[in-house]
């Protein structure tokens, strides 16, 4: 069945499709570290990513780690994903066909402001030292050596970004499933005029859920 083609006069237009678009610049991210690790076992000698975090650096709170980490990003980029596809031939004669067979999730990239305590690079340096086994051991030591500790003692579930519009009555929040940082951008710092210092975090997930 052809498809007609819709008279285009601003007439017999629904207004509305039109005059509301979505602003980049009203979102919220939440971040907490709060229940990491939680169902993980953990030797004598051993301790939660949290707890870790906290003898990192006494300006490093149970508030911030909880709940205010989110508060200093100023950039962020809404999730995505792709399906990759196996291609299929000679089903049909003279046609190639695909079909989807995994789905891929695009690494999420977060920036942030760094305050004057510099408690985001502590944070996350913090999280990716205790990924890569840096609080089993003394980094002191001249035998010391990276062990990557198990998944389920440092990913996280508790990692949201939220678009809204004006009136807080429409959102989408998007939950990343066991997340963790993956990766600190280069952090450049130059003699000239000031700025607000700022880094970039990637987190790498399993996937994620979109909630409405």
């Amino acid at each position: 069945m052809a498809v007609s083609i819709k008279d285009g006069s601003l007439y017999n237009i629904n207004r509305s499709a039109l005059s509301t678009p979505a602003l980049n610049n009203l979102y919220q991210v939440d971040l907490s570290l709060e229940t990491v690790g939680l169902g993980a076992v953990f030797t004598e000698d051993d301790t939660r990513l949290k707890d870790f975090l906290l003898g990192v650096s006494p300006t490093l709170s149970n508030d911030y780690i909880s709940r205010n980490i989110g508060i200093s990003c100023f950039e962020a980029s809404l999730p995505t994903s792709s399906l990759a596809t196996a291609e299929v031939k000679d089903n049909f004669q003279g046609i190639n066909q695909q079909f989807a067979h995994t789905r891929f999730y695009v690494d999420a990239s977060f920036s942030f402001y760094v305050d004057k305590d510099y408690r985001v690079l502590k944070v996350f340096e913090g999280w990716m030292n205790y990924i890569s086994g840096g609080a089993l051991q003394d980094e002191n030591d001249q035998a010391f050596f990276r062990r990557m500790r198990y998944p389920e003692t440092y990913k996280c579930d508790n990692l949201y970004i939220s678009k809204f519009d004006k009136n807080l009555t429409k959102k989408i929040t998007y939950q990343f499933k066991n997340a963790f940082p993956k990766a600190i951008q280069s952090i450049p710092v130059t003699y000239g005029q000031a700025e607000v210092l700022r880094v970039t975090v990637t987190f790498a997930y399993d996937r994620y859920i979109l909630k409405q």
